[in-house]
């Protein structure tokens, strides 16, 4: 019994100390060509999504259907019209299962595609540090892309005024 104390103890912290470590993409980086899987279940390649678009915002929340998330998303989801407008493909990105995701794009009508990252692929290429230690959840974060580089980050956690955030950055 000591020995599966000290091994769970040992993984705990092991998983902390790694995400810890991970380092957020900066503005000026490669953005990730990953793969993921969307609200569908039906596979995306980033690659391919930055080059539909002259820009690509990928963007990560915690967990589907809680406050500061949905928030996150209606903001986009309200802005989505002049987003597409400039230009703009919008992703979100979570560690919910595809089940989740697709009732949360379906409650808010969310027009854009949603990733079940549940094995964190995206999470780690991008660099999203936990939301909490010891969890799964992505911090709220946002990305966009042009040209396959990261041009615009935002670590603070922008919720209602994500959409706008971005348009702004787009017309400097």
């Amino acid at each position: 019994m000591k020995a599966f104390r000290y091994l769970l103890m040992l993984s705990t912290l092991l998983s902390l100390f790694s995400r810890l470590g991970a380092e957020p993409l900066k503005v000026g980086d490669a953005a990730p060509n990953v793969t993921g899987v969307t609200d569908a279940g039906a596979k995306v390649a980033l690659a391919d999504v930055y080059k539909q678009q002259t820009y690509t915002l990928v963007y990560f929340y915690p967990k589907a259907d809680t406050p500061g998330c949905t928030k996150q998303g209606c903001s986009l989801r309200d802005g989505y019209e002049a987003l597409t407008k400039k230009g703009v493909a919008v992703i979100g990105v979570s560690h919910d299962d595809v089940a989740a995701q697709a009732a949360f794009k379906a409650k808010y009508k969310l027009p854009f595609t949603l990733i079940a990252d549940m094995d964190k692929t995206l999470i780690n290429a991008f660099g999203v540090p936990a939301a909490m230690p010891l969890t799964d959840m992505a911090h709220r974060s946002a990305y966009l892309i042009k040209d396959g580089k990261i041009v615009y980050a935002d670590y603070k956690g922008t919720t209602e005024k994500q959409a706008e955030t971005i348009l702004a950055e787009i017309s400097k």
